[in-house]
């Protein structure tokens, strides 16, 4: 009850067009992404939509207290629920306002290293200007986010579907949305995945 009374999620986005693009790099208002695989995802592409999304920071105003190992637990997940909500919202908006048919996203940092480095978060948040700010997001020196329960990254319109899950070869993962597909990442690749821990 309490949770209910004082979560807040919220989300952030632009509209931006694709300005360049290379082999391996994406220019987007002046900020270049590098990574194959969001530039093979693009190919064809003229509109992203680079967004932030979060839990909201008022939930960790009133959190539970850490020494508390069950109730953080249920917070954790609490807040995790509502950073979904704030994605489902998000991606309605989109889809209703610019009347956008099938997409997918991309995000910094997810799956393996080299799909689509952490470090752009930097550029991704140079991008979004005080967007992430003005929602309550705070990007920290290690290129994660506070509140733990935010996202961020690159929506975009797409023939197919597409979860960085594809191109990750961890085996073991809470939040695994899509099996490895050996075939796509052979291709980005050249060489076949094998598995990590």
């Amino acid at each position: 009850a309490r949770a209910r009374r004082v979560a807040r999620p919220k989300a952030f986005y632009r509209e931006v067009f694709i300005e360049e693009r290379g082999d391996g790099w994406v220019r987007l208002e002046g900020v270049t992404f590098t990574s194959r695989l969001l530039a093979l995802n693009l190919a064809g592409v003229d509109r992203v939509f680079p967004y932030v999304a979060s839990c909201g920071r008022e939930l960790d105003q009133v959190a539970p207290p850490r020494e508390d190992f069950v109730q953080a637990y249920w917070w954790d997940l609490l807040k995790g629920a509502l950073l979904m909500q704030a994605m489902g919202h998000l991606t309605e908006h989109l889809r209703r306002v610019f009347r956008l048919g099938r997409t997918a996203r991309m995000n910094p940092g997810s799956g393996d290293a080299d799909v689509w480095p952490i470090q752009q978060q930097t550029e991704l948040f140079r991008l979004l200007g005080d967007g992430a700010a003005r929602i309550g997001v705070e990007l920290t020196p290690s290129f994660l986010m506070v509140p733990n329960k935010s996202v961020s990254g690159l929506l975009y319109t797409s023939e197919k579907d597409f979860r960085t899950c594809q191109v990750c070869r961890r085996k073991v993962c809470p939040n695994r949305g899509a099996p490895l597909d050996q075939a796509m990442w052979e291709r980005l690749h050249g060489t076949a995945a094998e598995p990590t821990t």
